[in-house]
């Protein structure tokens, strides 16, 4: 771990050490493994929340989605884990004792809804922060609607997320 790193967590009193990396994760992409990766690196623990969100259509269950998440996990040694939650994000936040929201921006349009909703949880518990973290370069495009779109006309996902996820949503989407 890189030393000033170490020095900033020392000024915060652990403020902050947990994060909170929540979204709907339908389905995981390499994309969100990354963020979980490089989370790992700047705080001490990570609780990846699954959102139940019976409004946004989700094409797989709230278990499979922990469950695949918690595969993608194991599989690449991250000491992550996978809650899900049906409540305000804070809410989660609190309940896993964060003091940080981790929220991913791939685009430039990402940013206003992502921004919005920072200044509301912010509003709603001011003692919480949220952090937006970009993906590698290789992953910016990646996003969990486009690869369902694709997978469903029978395009190979293997190289956006991870083989088990693909052969997931071959099954499910009953693509060759």
């Amino acid at each position: 771990m890189r030393r000033d790193l170490e020095v900033e967590r020392g000024k915060r009193g652990g403020a902050g050490r947990r994060a909170v990396y929540p979204g709907t994760f339908d389905p995981v992409t390499n994309g969100h493994i990354d963020l979980i990766r490089r989370a790992l690196e700047i705080f001490d623990d990570l609780v990846v929340g699954v959102a139940v969100n019976p409004d946004k259509g989700t094409l797989f269950s709230v278990q499979e989605r922990v469950e695949m998440l918690r595969m993608a996990a194991a599989a690449g040694r991250l000491r992550a884990r996978v809650e899900p939650f049906d409540d305000l994000v804070v809410n989660f936040a609190r309940a896993q004792k964060a003091g940080v929201i981790i929220r991913g921006l791939r685009m430039l349009s990402d940013f206003e809804y992502e921004f919005q909703m920072a200044l509301t949880n912010r509003k709603l518990a001011p003692r919480i922060e949220t952090a937006f973290m970009m993906p590698s370069e290789e992953h910016s495009y990646i996003s969990s609607r486009l690869i369902k779109e694709v997978a469903g006309l029978g395009a190979d996902v293997r190289s956006f997320v991870p083989a088990f996820v693909a052969k997931r949503l071959r099954e499910k989407l009953g693509s060759q």
